[in-house]
């Protein structure tokens, strides 16, 4: 139960007093009306605090206070520093991004030409600056994004570094050359490593290539997080080998956006998520989910088919088909769908393919903690970029009622500081950093569609960031403010 805490000295004043609130806390503990003091960007108390001052009282009565949200699964990277008033997220509650998933990093990166697939995701070659870890944690400080920024080290961004070529697995002194920069990496705070080993420039780095790249995780405290080598009818065998590596490194395993895709997979989610269970026996692992039945990424042969509908949305040789359906172009181009995706390439795509009741299931386990997976960088980005987390406040928890609000939160705050060594992070409690989001839990919701996906949400009232308004859920319009900053993993160093 919340309690208050005042100050050793007594001290009774705050910066911003949020009265009348409904605190759910992050922890997954039901709901307690309460004040909430800030004072110097943390929670400085919380209970019936009537005889308290501040420069500033808000009246919470009938909305929902809860930890900023903290998105685990993001492509960020360059965003954060680019274009720092981080709208999208702020607007939706998000007050912490994750980058550097899906083996994709901005750092520590050194380009020979164009960034390679799936890292054009992140920018175009001009976007990427930072050749170390270091330079990239100096170059988010000195943004001063609306929102804090933790990052994971990608794999085949460490890849492209170190080879000639992506279409082969590593060699042991390319090997060592990764583990070097890794190393450097996680001196600066660095979460872990991810994979993408479904993609075309990592799917030939063999299963020994990430053992040896992953040993130096655990004298750091890292984890491991890996977008699996297959989402499809393999995806048992791919989750084995993301818990192999996690064995062998001795570091706990997070399997990024985990789902069934593919139609003739579709029922399988109980049994996956069986298999992630049993494993739990004997390791850490858990798993992020976005609320959605659609992927999105790069458009990838190995992904068309006339089962489901794919949707271009963006195409380098032929821009203007962006907006359209795969199967509507190859019609107009009197071709098959794979003849008329190789010719659009590059481009992104979104996948309608997976079923309602796997993505229930998956999102409602106790492992899963949310991740939108938006692409900040698409022309026509997924819906989850704007909307995820308000998506599962109103859709999930509200009206389909899959979970309590509570649990919700805790999904999105505290059991995913816990999960990433986010240290005073996720939860409403004395002492740490005020990172906050005020809704309306009775009309929060996702605006944002796939034909108009850039919306903010509704009910989403106020944001802070370590204790500084953020955003103005009246106007939709954020502040002035922007308070975030780097967040290094807070495991120390050990004794290999």
């Amino acid at each position: 139960m919340l309690s208050t805490t005042h100050a050793a000295d007594g001290e009774r004043r705050c910066d911003i007093l949020i009265r009348h609130a409904v605190v759910i806390d992050g922890s997954g503990g039901e709901p307690v009306a309460a004040d909430v003091a800030v004072h110097k960007g943390r929670v400085a108390a919380i209970g019936k605090l009537d005889d308290w001052q501040a420069a500033q009282e808000i009246d919470a009565s009938g909305r929902v206070l809860s930890p900023g949200f903290i998105d685990v699964h993001t492509h960020d990277d360059t965003n954060v520093i680019r274009t720092p008033e981080m709208f999208p997220k702020l607007s939706q509650g998000v007050t912490t991004v994750v980058v550097g998933n899906c083996g994709i990093s901005a750092a520590p990166v050194t380009l020979k030409g164009e960034p390679p697939d799936p890292m054009n995701l992140l920018g175009k070659r001009e976007a990427f600056h930072y050749p170390s870890f270091a330079s990239y944690v100096e170059a988010v400080n000195a943004a001063r994004p609306a929102i804090n920024v933790a990052a994971l080290v990608g794999h085949t961004a460490l890849r492209n570094n170190h080879m000639d070529r992506l279409d082969r697995a590593a060699t042991e002194s390319e090997i060592a050359g990764m583990r070097a920069q890794l190393r450097e990496a996680l001196e600066h705070g660095a979460l872990g490593l991810s994979t993408g080993l479904a993609y075309g420039n990592a799917i030939n780095a063999p299963t020994e290539e990430v053992l040896a790249l992953a040993e130096p995780l655990a004298e750091f405290g890292g984890l491991y997080a890996t977008h699996l080598r297959s989402e499809f009818a393999d995806i048992l065998d791919a989750m084995e080998e993301a818990f192999r590596i996690g064995k062998h490194a001795r570091v706990p395993v997070v399997i990024s956006h985990l789902k069934c895709a593919g139609v003739e997979n579709w029922g399988r989610s109980s049994e996956v998520l069986h298999a992630l269970e049993r494993a739990a026996r004997h390791q850490h692992v858990g798993c992020d989910c976005y609320p959605y039945t659609a992927s999105s990424s790069t458009l990838d042969l190995k992904q068309v088919t006339g089962d489901y509908d794919i949707q271009v949305t963006w195409s380098e040789p032929h821009p203007e088909q962006g907006g359209k359906m795969l199967k509507q172009i190859a019609a107009e181009w009197d071709v098959d769908l794979h003849a008329a995706a190789a010719r659009l390439m590059p481009a992104g795509a979104v996948y309608h393919c997976m079923s309602d009741d796997d993505v229930n299931r998956i999102l409602s386990h106790p492992a899963t903690v949310v991740g939108s997976d938006g692409l900040p960088n698409d022309p026509l980005p997924h819906p989850r970029l704007w909307g995820a987390f308000p998506r599962v406040l109103g859709y999930y928890s509200r009206e389909q009622k899959l979970f309590s609000l509570a649990t919700a939160v805790h999904k999105m705050t505290g059991l995913s500081a816990q999960r990433f060594g986010l240290d005073l992070r996720g939860f409403v409690r004395v002492g740490y950093h005020a990172d906050l989001v005020l809704f309306d839990a009775e009309t929060v919701r996702d605006a944002a569609s796939f034909t108009d996906p850039m919306q903010p949400a509704h009910g989403i009232e106020a944001v802070w960031v370590n204790g500084e308004l953020a955003y103005r859920g009246q106007d939709k319009k954020a502040t002035a403010a922007r308070a975030g900053r780097f967040l290094a993993r807070t495991v120390q160093k050990t004794s290999a």
